[in-house]
């Protein structure tokens, strides 16, 4: 929806840098997706009409979006600037476009899974189908984000454990030795004694006999 309402792949300058570009009204991906966005923030069939007749006029530069200003406008401007200054004529799609493009853009979400399913699915851990790893990965955020509910999460010892982040790049060397045995023990329970003595007797040593 967020790509329907950007101004700037309407304009004229940026179509032409590329023969295969389309505009969103154009492309029919797009145009079934914004339909079904704009069925969800609109339940009402008089208000989801309304806000589709104020689509069109902002897609094919009619009534006030057909002033030269507001054409030539929409390459140049960012997309909020350029509603706050030219969409006032649609009020019903100007308070959306506020709602969707003014989202800060980021792939750290994409990072976060990504980095935990590299954790889960690694060189020394390849025998995971991906559908079990992509499962684990839905489990280990959600229980993620369900530990920050408890009181737990901002007391005591274990508190903000996820701050440091996936890849443990906060964590002192000792520790990251310790984990990377750990993570190695996952794959090979049978190293899981000799590495850390079955009860821990080798925990302080400096030295691990394989």
């Amino acid at each position: 929806m967020a790509h329907s309402l950007n101004p700037k792949y309407y304009s004229s300058e940026w179509l032409v840098e590329e023969d295969s570009r389309k505009a969103p009204h154009q492309d029919l991906e797009v145009t079934r997706e914004r339909k079904n966005c704009i069925m969800k923030y609109f339940p009402n069939q008089d208000e989801r009409r309304e806000v589709n007749v104020e689509y069109s006029n902002f897609s094919l530069c009619m009534e006030d979006f057909g002033s030269v200003d507001v054409i030539h406008d929409r390459f140049i401007l960012e997309p909020l600037r350029w509603w706050a200054v030219h969409g006032s004529s649609a009020p019903k799609l100007q308070i959306l476009a506020f709602k969707l493009l003014g989202q800060p853009f980021s792939s750290s979400c994409c990072e976060r899974n990504w980095s935990t399913y590299k954790f889960i699915h690694s060189a020394i851990r390849n025998k995971i189908v991906p559908q079990r790893a992509e499962d684990l990965v839905f489990v280990h955020t959600n229980l993620r984000l369900l530990s920050r509910r408890s009181s737990s999460y901002k007391e005591g010892p274990s508190c903000m454990w996820d701050v440091g982040g996936d890849q443990f790049d906060s964590l002192d060397e000792i520790n990251l030795g310790k984990l990377e045995f750990e993570d190695l023990s996952l794959d090979e329970p049978e190293l899981e004694v000799v590495l850390f003595g079955g009860d821990g007797e080798n925990e302080n040593n400096d030295e691990f006999d394989i």
